[in-house]
């Protein structure tokens, strides 16, 4: 059967995702805690509620970092830590990176030619401004106590340049800009740590937009590698009109029809002022794990595409809130990861449910993302059927759904709905003291995932939490699973809903809206297992779908 809202329209799929990038909903969180907390079956109801504050949670401030040495790594009380990580967040921090006058209109945009560079590369940035100068700032994205951010370099006054239009190729409806004079910004190993950046661009005239990128290690061993979901970014931007599911509505046709079937990373993001959605969907988990000192690294889908045999070299992988968009290196690079015991946690929903794959576009390999999302209109149909892109990997010719990594498969959007925990006595909820049926108000959606006994996945999937949801007036379940690889022992963990980052806080003191707190202590109790070897060995699933309750 169709899962409800599979064929949910573009328009309707954009308007969630930017809901949630902008951070609208989480405004309204401490609210709709403060009524749902005494709600019956509420969060920590009755005799399962947990104090306030104790000061030796797993979500409390760092207070005393666990000792390394000036090269090495530590088992500190959240995980592996790393002692990079801790003299790199105890710099100064600033919160100038937020942009104080956001170009609405194209009074500047850029775009990299790489979406991420080896420590000490070189980076090209390609800005368009109507403005005679502008400047740069980069900024590396961490803790730094709070700040987020750390100043790193600076460019000085640059000539601008008011770029020309995009074109629009045929037949794919590529958007691919091709400008020209671009800023080259040449890194040092000491100078620009490994991590996630956000350059920041200001225009004469005031108006600042960013440009992304991350910095890479790759001899890295790190326990934790964290992964940007560019990929998925790429797909939802419509920079120049056209992304992988519209494109401007013309008579006769619709927006889906007229879709790209081919976008491009030669193009500045057009949702959240260049940031895509890295600061809505993933900076908190980026900076939980630094505040907490942990031994990470950083990589995006595009690396992980290009040297799949690198995830082998960590003990946890980490996929951000909406990582959509894989292809078929992808796919085995994470299959031959859990054989070998790398565990791999899954902060969002909706993950490994798009098959794409890279061409090259004048600016290098794999700058071209390619989905027809229909097998018979790939050119590739009948001749490499391992490699074409009909509608999800689920369908024909790939017949290969997502739960056979996952556990568990995507299902609907938008959703908003309260998680509810069912398994209390899961060692991810260690520590929580819940009880059977806490409420976790809001953070189900917009999209989830659903475990079914039917689906193509492991045997042995373990229901932390399952939640009833209605989308599009159907009545389903969201469902938060866990699993451990038979042979290896590594752990899979699906949160089963995209927002799940978004509800992190690095430091919840006793104002921290009780959600907040158990999302973060949850995650941390993740970390520190995932951190330290194959989850399976310590903390073996258990099936236990006919022991809970399911929506019909």
């Amino acid at each position: 059967m169709t899962p409800p809202g599979r064929h949910l329209t573009a328009g309707r799929r954009r308007r969630a995702r930017q809901v949630r990038a902008l951070g609208v909903l989480v405004a309204v969180v401490g609210l709709v805690v403060t009524v749902a907390v005494g709600l019956a079956g509420g969060l920590g109801g009755g005799a399962g509620r947990r104090p306030a504050s104790t000061g030796r949670g797993p979500g409390t401030p760092v207070r005393k970092q666990a000792k390394a040495s000036a090269t090495g790594t530590s088992v500190g009380p959240y995980g592996v830590t790393a002692a990079w990580v801790i003299n790199e967040n105890k710099k100064q921090g600033t919160g100038a990176w937020h942009l104080t006058r956001p170009a609405t209109g194209g009074q500047i945009a850029g775009y990299s030619n790489t979406v991420s560079i080896n420590e000490g590369g070189a980076v090209n940035l390609y800005v368009s401004t109507t403005s005679a100068t502008y400047s740069v700032i980069a900024y590396r994205m961490g803790w730094y106590g709070g700040a987020e951010g750390r100043q790193i370099w600076v460019s000085g006054t640059v000539p601008g340049r008011a770029q020309p239009t995009c074109p629009v190729l045929a037949p794919t409806n590529t958007v691919e800009c091709h400008w020209t004079d671009p800023l080259h910004v040449q890194t040092t190993v000491a100078g620009w740590p490994q991590g996630d950046y956000l350059f920041k661009l200001t225009a004469a005239s005031g108006y600042q937009s960013y440009i992304p990128l991350t910095i890479r290690n790759d001899a890295s061993h790190s326990a934790y590698l964290i992964q940007n979901d560019v990929t998925t970014w790429q797909a939802y931007n419509l920079y120049g009109g056209y992304d992988l599911y519209q494109g401007p509505a013309t008579p006769g046709s619709s927006t889906l029809h007229n879709r790209s079937r081919i976008v491009s990373f030669d193009r500045p993001y057009a949702s959240n002022y260049g940031a895509s959605d890295f600061i809505g969907l993933e900076l908190k988990l980026v900076a939980l794990a630094e505040s907490r000192g942990l031994d990470v690294s950083y990589t995006t889908d595009v690396n992980v595409n290009e040297r799949p045999s690198l995830l082998l070299n960590h003990r946890t992988f980490i996929s951000l809130g909406h990582d959509e968009y894989w292809s078929r290196t992808q796919r085995n690079a994470a299959v031959a990861a859990r054989a070998h015991g790398v565990n791999l946690f899954f902060m969002g929903a909706n993950a490994i449910y798009r098959p794409i794959r890279f061409e090259s576009s004048p600016l290098g390999p794999d700058r071209l993302e390619v989905d027809y999302k229909n097998a018979l209109e790939d050119p590739l149909y009948g001749k490499n059927n391992s490699l074409v892109t009909p509608w999800a990997w689920r369908d024909p010719p790939l017949n290969d759904p997502e739960s056979k990594i996952l556990g568990e498969e995507w299902q609907c959007n938008p959703v908003r709905a309260n998680m509810v925990v069912t398994d209390p006595t899961a060692w991810i909820w260690g520590g929580l003291h819940l009880a059977a049926g806490t409420q976790l108000p809001n953070v189900v959606g917009p999209e989830y995932d659903h475990y079914s006994p039917n689906q193509p996945s492991p045997p042995n999937v373990q229901i932390v939490a399952a939640s009833p949801v209605t989308c599009n007036g159907v009545p389903h379940q969201a469902d938060f699973t866990y699993y451990t690889w038979h042979g290896s022992g590594a752990g899979v963990i699906d949160t089963g809903t995209i927002d799940w980052v978004g509800f992190l806080a690095p430091v919840c003191d006793r104002t921290c809206p009780e959600v907040n707190r158990v999302v973060t202590d949850a995650t941390l109790n993740i970390l520190r297992a995932f951190g330290e070897a194959p989850a399976g060995r310590k903390y073996p699933s258990v099936s236990n779908y006919a022991s809970i309750p399911h929506v019909p």
